[in-house]
């Protein structure tokens, strides 16, 4: 299989060198008919939600980033009371189901939290 790869290979290569007016043309068709196609994509079909990705903040000495951590950590912390609360009501075996909706809520409030 790899010897049927490197023979193509070889024999495109060849063709190239043999012909290279040829290929100068075909290329120049290629990257023509690519940029007009791109061209009418960005025009036509453009994406409403162009450049969503944020970049993170590396180096930042202004207070909200600090700001931001430290209200997640009593947002965490507020989370941590209120699974406790929980824990004891089923230790008293009294949850009910809206208790467990709670508590699967508030485990995933925590993870967000936890992995901002």
């Amino acid at each position: 299989m790899n010897t049927i790869f490197k023979h193509a290979r070889q024999k495109c290569l060849q063709w190239i060198v043999h012909h290279p007016k040829k290929f100068f043309t075909y290329s120049m068709i290629f990257l023509s008919v690519s940029f007009i196609g791109s061209l009418i994509q960005g025009i036509f079909f453009t994406k409403e939600t162009v450049f969503t990705i944020k970049s993170p903040v590396l180096y930042s000495k202004s207070q909200m980033a600090q700001h931001s951590t430290v209200n997640n950590e009593t947002e965490m912390e507020k989370i941590v009371e209120e699974l406790k609360i929980l824990k004891v009501k089923r230790d008293r075996k009294q949850l009910q189901k809206e208790d467990s909706l709670r508590i699967e809520y508030l485990f995933n409030q925590f993870q967000k939290l936890k992995n901002q």
